[in-house]
């Protein structure tokens, strides 16, 4: 009987599975997570940490006995290495489980910052259940509450913190807050925002070190040094795909994947945040850490699967994954859609308004609109995804958008 294993049993992992049973009723399935919780959400954590849900509330599927109905094997363990060669996933204990087909969906870790004491009693980052549970613990009203990392990620714990009546200080290494997804601009009117909001903020600066102790003891590059009763690590992530060196599997930044989501080994797929696809919009190969892209992912792996267990062609191509960012701070809605730097030979028009606290950058390549960038502006936000993520040619409609940025809804209409 054809066996799939699938690595990882977050979004990407349990869509693949659903995707197969449905594709195979027969065929078996496992799935290896390396966390005791049911299949849960990462997502979910800062609206836990806000009190909106319970932690049942982040579990991906409700039904405690989901996978059992389905006849899915879940397994709890860590995975030492795989053996593309002969097929094989080693476990922690030397157990080896063989494969017919192979998922890797792992995700991502958080990045431990080369940081004196960021190993500390009370330094935690914002990634797991359980870390869910360490910092409600001590995140309590008036608790000081020091935050290493102000990307996308961050802003959103950032969110939770403030929620529960945290006194907050926020670090960011770059020059201004979402250095990855908003322009200067942008970014610091997010960061004008939280302060007016009460959370302070250091741009441009480092955490030097952290000494143990209740509380600890922080030391910053600007020559600070402060108290806090928590410490939140949150300075980006990393596809979790240490396990696949010497496997034969080719990685850069994560898997490196076709339109099939299959790695150079015939019937070993990746999906989610550990698979580096083709961004149609950049030309590059990318990895984009959003759950609509694993979802997508996921369901065009398992089908592809079951079709190379069958010795079939494969049944669905990926159409691009996308880079769209839609973030919510302390209520200030900012998003970020394809390459919002612009391109090189590219045209640039930008509209601030910053007493209305509204921005919006647009980046185009000829008639196209390849990227763009905006704060407190929700109306247009679909209007632009549609646009870069379509390709659309604007044609003389491209002049009017360069004078006045704000008639999108029209261009779109007329172009598309």
């Amino acid at each position: 009987m054809t066996h799939h294993v699938i690595l990882g049993a977050g979004p990407a992992g349990v869509i693949a599975a659903e995707t197969i049973r449905k594709q195979a009723p027969l065929d078996s399935i496992t799935i290896i997570g390396d966390e005791p919780e049911p299949s849960y959400s990462r997502m979910a954590i800062p609206y836990l940490l806000m009190g909106n849900i319970t932690e049942a509330g982040t579990y991906l599927r409700k039904s405690p006995t989901h996978f059992e109905d389905l006849n899915i094997k879940v397994l709890v363990a860590h995975v030492q290495q795989v053996q593309a060669a002969n097929r094989t996933v080693v476990l922690d204990g030397g157990e080896k489980i063989p494969f017919d087909t192979l998922l890797v969906a792992t995700g991502s870790r958080p990045v431990t910052p080369p940081i004196q004491g960021i190993k500390s009693e009370g330094v935690h980052r914002c990634w797991t259940l359980a870390d869910a549970r360490a910092i409600a613990a001590l995140a309590q009203p008036g608790a000081r509450v020091l935050q290493l990392g102000a990307g996308f990620i961050g802003c959103i714990i950032m969110e939770a913190l403030a929620s529960r009546g945290v006194r907050l200080s926020v670090v960011e290494m770059g020059d201004r807050m979402v250095p990855r997804m908003m322009g200067p601009t942008a970014g610091g009117m997010i960061r004008d925002w939280c302060e007016s909001k009460g959370v302070e903020v250091f741009t441009s600066t480092k955490v030097e070190s952290i000494e143990a102790g209740k509380p600890l003891t922080v030391k910053l590059s600007n020559g600070k040094t402060m108290q806090a009763d928590l410490v939140i690590s949150a300075a980006g992530v990393r596809p979790a795909i240490g396990y696949l060196e010497n496997s034969g599997i080719t990685c850069l930044l994560g898997v490196l994947t076709d339109e099939h989501l299959q790695s150079n080994v015939p019937g070993i797929y990746a999906a989610g945040d550990c698979a580096e696809a083709l961004d149609k919009v950049s030309g590059k190969m990318i990895v984009s850490a959003i759950q609509p892209n694993a979802a997508e992912q996921a369901r065009i792996a398992g089908m592809n699967m079951v079709a190379f267990a069958r010795g079939q062609a494969p049944r669905a191509k990926l159409k691009g994954v996308t880079q769209i960012n839609v973030l919510d701070t302390l209520g200030l809605i900012s998003t970020s859609f394809g390459n919002w730097e612009g391109v090189p030979g590219g045209a640039h028009v930008e509209l601030t308004d910053k007493a209305q606290g509204r921005h919006l950058s647009l980046q185009f390549k000829d008639d196209v609109l390849v990227g763009c960038n905006s704060v407190g502006w929700t109306e247009h936000v679909g209007v632009m995804r549609g646009l870069v993520e379509g390709q659309i040619k604007l044609g003389d409609w491209v002049n009017t958008l360069k004078q006045d940025p704000t008639r999108l809804m029209e261009a779109y209409l007329a172009a598309a």
